[in-house]
Formats: C-alpha cells, sequence, structure tokens
C-alpha cells in the first residue's frame, strides 16, 4: 500500500468563495511525484472546534495530512493554536521562532502581531520559510504551512525529502466526441476486467459538442496498458477522432 495523504485547506475567504485555493492541485502533483496518495480533502472554517476535530478525525486514518492556512499574524490566524489543542500540547513562544523573526524584523519591526508567529505547539518542529521567514511547523505527522501558494511551496520544499513515498502512480487519458450513455456499459465491463486500474469518465463540451475524457490510473504500468488499450479499441469503434495524453498524475 502507498503511504496516504489527506489535505485540510483552513479559511473562511475560501469558504465564502473571495479567495480560489491555488494549493490542492500544486500538492496533488507534488505528491504523486514521491508516491503519496491524496486520498481526501476538507475545505473548513476558521473556526477552533471545527480544526481540532478535523484534525484529530484525519490524522490517525492517513500517513501525513497537510493542513494550509491560518498561521499568520492576525486574529482570525487561530490555526496554531487550534492544533495545540488538537494534541492536548501548550502553546509557547518558540525560541527558535522567535530568533528568525528578529533577524527578518529586527527589534523595532517585531511587534505583537508578528510575535505571535513565534507562538508554536509545544513538541512541534519548525518548517522554514524561506520566503517570509515566518514558520510553519510539524506535529507528529501533521504538517502545517502558510495558505500563500508562494510561501506554502517554500514551506513544503523544506521538507519534501523527508516524506517516504511507494509506487508512484500513472496515469492514461483518452478523450473522443462521444458521450458517456453511448460507452458507459462497456466501459463497466472494461473496469471489471481491470481491477488494479481506477477508470474515471468526465464529459466535457468544447465547440458546442459533447464529448468524454478516460482517465486510466494505476501504479502497476502493465496493467495500465492494458486498460488503456481496452478503452482506446471502445472509443475507435464509435469514432476515429480520438486524442491520447499520457500524464503522470
Amino acid at each position: 500500500m502507498s503511504p496516504t495523504a489527506c489535505v485540510i485547506l483552513i479559511g473562511n475567504e475560501i469558504l465564502s468563495g473571495r479567495t480560489q485555493d491555488k494549493n490542492l492541485a500544486w500538492i496533488a502533483k507534488e505528491l504523486n511525484e514521491i508516491g503519496v496518495r491524496l486520498i481526501e480533502t476538507r475545505v473548513i472554517p476558521d473556526i477552533t472546534d471545527t480544526i481540532i476535530e478535523t484534525v484529530n478525525a484525519c490524522r490517525p486514518n492517513f500517513t501525513y495530512i497537510f493542513t494550509t492556512g491560518g498561521i499568520g499574524p492576525t486574529h482570525d490566524d487561530i490555526t496554531s493554536d487550534a492544533i495545540a489543542k488538537a494534541f492536548d500540547v501548550k502553546l509557547e513562544r518558540n525560541k527558535e521562532a522567535e530568533a528568525i523573526l528578529q533577524r527578518h524584523y529586527g527589534g523595532e519591526k517585531l511587534n505583537a502581531a508578528r510575535l505571535k508567529m513565534a507562538y508554536i505547539p509545544a513538541g512541534a518542529s519548525l518548517i522554514l520559510n524561506p520566503v517570509s521567514a515566518a514558520p510553519g511547523f510539524r506535529i507528529e505527522n501533521v504538517f502545517v504551512m502558510a495558505g500563500v501558494p508562494s510561501i506554502m511551496q517554500a514551506m513544503f520544499a523544506e521538507f519534501r525529502h523527508e516524506l517516504k513515498g511507494g509506487a508512484k502512480m500513472l496515469s492514461k487519458t483518452l478523450s473522443a466526441y462521444v458521450t458517456e450513455g453511448v460507452i458507459a456499459e462497456r466501459l463497466s465491463t472494461i473496469q471489471d476486467q481491470c481491477p488494479a486500474v481506477e477508470i474515471g469518465s468526465y464529459p466535457f463540451m468544447r465547440q458546442h459538442r459533447l464529448g468524454t475524457s478516460l482517465v486510466a490510473r494505476s501504479t502497476d504500468a502493465a496493467a495500465l496498458n492494458a486498460a488503456h488499450h481496452k478503452i482506446k479499441d471502445l472509443l475507435l469503434t464509435l469514432t476515429q477522432d480520438v486524442v491520447e495524453e499520457d500524464w503522470a498524475n
């Protein structure tokens, strides 16, 4: 079994639609390269009890938990405190984090709001932030990162080498101007014949024409190729206009 992951996106701004999340797709691609299966994601508000409940519900069930958002200097940045409560540890001023902020801001600019970012759950290790200094942290299998995409990506790069992966998920995609209703029964038969492969069907409309993209995914290259050829043969019985793409996610 490949290691598994859950991403928890924290922020009222995501739920309100004000901010369009860009972190999930990036994290998913990175994890796939490592060989970690992203199984689930949750989007939750800036509410302490919700963060606690979500983290504690997820962390026993996945190899890794990644959270984004809520570790800044303002009153609504409550993730660090909530994570400390989830693990039943104190939120304390971390000397290493404080020193990092001192070097970055200097004595005069390191006000109380910015100093808030030096408070880390007891026992957690820091995730360095080469972009804006204020660190994230890791506690057991939970990695807590900023919500700003550029900062989150820089943080992820700091610990990427520590993640233990398994077999990489491979993917092949075929697209054609055929509708799902026409292929559904025969596609189901192919899925039954290829249990080691996940087959997904995704309808689209282009130039006012309905079509379907069929995505086969597996960690077994031979099984993937076999399913891919079956799907291609199915589509070619209906149209010669079949577009083939290879993806690694």
